[in-house]
């Protein structure tokens, strides 16, 4: 599978590493998006690709499928085009939020794949929600409260308590994981969140509690963060490697 990426930071970098330098089998980035070409020319060295900074120059390059690694702006900007012409796989899943482009992606002729992101238990709340049964989801999401606020604080503090529509709005880069939480289950209006800055902690934490028929779930993912990008989480990394190498398998698990 020949990969396109938009954008040249940690995640690509990440995947640049994982995929082209390490010869991962049935994988290969070919191209990848920037706004500055002359910024990022050395990728084209270390790792055999080919930089591009206009949009259908790229998507007309020898790609099967597009890997979004930038941001949600990136996403409204550019993702309408590219599902025109090929499949994508989304991190910046905050951006479908935006009833409007959530509608343009699942009304699309290519098909969008979404990570797990941060976060697990995404097919469990599927199927438990398979006959609408599921009542009640929420999340918990602790950070570092210097992450989050600017001042010094001694005890953690519940910096937003509401639904998942409105903390992606108030926290763009922080909230992703509702949104795939949203999708995954009730939606952005019926998912409860609860941000939380804690000056105890030196990890992001996501606790999700689920209820329905089908009886009760609770987990908690505790991330570490990307090494060459402390904020970025590894896992999130991780999830679009692994997105990537179940689409080549002949078997699929969890679906």
């Amino acid at each position: 599978m020949n990969i396109g990426i938009i954008g040249a930071g940690a995640i690509a970098n990440f995947l640049l590493n994982e995929i082209n330098k390490n010869a991962l089998d049935g994988l290969r980035i070919n191209s990848i998006l920037v706004r500055d070409k002359k910024k990022y020319e050395q990728l084209e060295t270390d790792f055999g690709v080919k930089l591009f900074t206009n949009i259908d120059q790229f998507l007309d390059s020898k790609i099967d499928i597009v890997v979004e690694a930038a941001n949600i702006e990136a996403v409204k900007k550019l993702i309408p085009t590219v599902i025109q012409k090929k499949d994508v796989v989304l991190i910046s899943i905050g951006a479908l939020a935006d009833e409007v482009l959530l509608k343009e992606l699942s009304n699309a002729n290519y098909k969008t794949y979404l990570p797990s992101g941060a976060i697990g238990g995404l097919d469990l709340l599927q199927n438990a929600n398979a006959l609408g049964a599921v009542t009640e989801v929420s999340l918990t999401t602790r950070k570092p409260a210097r992450s989050l606020i600017d001042t010094d604080v001694e005890h953690e503090q519940i910096i937003f308590k509401g639904k998942a529509v409105d903390a992606i709005k108030r926290f763009p880069k922080n909230m992703n994981v509702s949104i795939v939480l949203s999708l995954a289950g009730l939606g952005v209006e019926k998912t409860t969140v609860r941000l939380v800055a804690d000056p105890h902690i030196d990890k992001n934490i996501h606790h999700v509690e689920v209820k329905g028929d089908f009886g009760e779930a609770t987990f908690t993912i505790t991330n570490n963060p990307l090494p060459e990008n402390p904020k970025t989480s590894y896992l999130a990394a991780m999830s679009i490697l692994g997105t990537l190498k179940r689409l080549q398998g002949k078997i699929t698990i969890g679906s």
